[in-house]
């Protein structure tokens, strides 16, 4: 019965929360609509989540997570240092296709957001069979060593945590 009215237990709290922060209130209709779009949105959004999460090696998250904030970092200085630095005429943004072999689709959504906050960097596209990934990197000389990049420091983990 819990399950069928709150079937993201976690997402409904995130949705009460940013609710009241975003009214900056706690008058009784504010947290009476809270309560309601904490139940309503996971409900009628439940058809379009891909798949239940099942983390394989959920330790490994947080090793992902400090990779993530160095490379976060690292990029954000490198952008600033290119802008800074150089014309945007002299700046060799491209798309490059990175092949994977991870096909989990919570695995890809992650590296998603990864590559999507990541300074410099966007996900264009994956291919229908989800062997290619296409991605829009603001400046990068070396193509192969940016796919190496990927497919050492962030696939292999994403694998163990989602599919191994």
């Amino acid at each position: 019965m819990i399950k069928r009215w709150l079937p993201s237990p976690p997402l409904s709290l995130a949705l009460f929360a940013v609710w009241l922060l975003l009214n900056q209130s706690f008058d009784a209709t504010t947290l009476l609509l809270a309560a309601l779009l904490a139940i309503a949105v996971p409900i009628l959004t439940q058809s379009l989540r891909p798949a239940r999460v099942r983390m394989r090696r959920p330790r490994l998250v947080l090793r992902l997570g400090a990779l993530v904030a160095y490379d976060l970092v690292r990029s954000a200085l490198t952008v600033a240092r290119l802008l800074l630095t150089r014309r945007s005429r002299d700046m060799a943004a491209h798309f490059i296709r990175v092949p994977l072999a991870m096909r989990d689709p919570n695995a890809l959504a992650t590296l998603a957001m990864i590559l999507c906050l990541t300074p410099g960097t966007a996900w264009g596209e994956i291919s229908l069979d989800r062997s290619t990934l296409l991605i829009h990197v603001f400046h990068e000389e070396d193509e192969a060593a940016f796919i190496a990049m990927i497919k050492t420091r962030y696939e292999p983990l994403l694998m163990e945590i989602f599919e191994s």
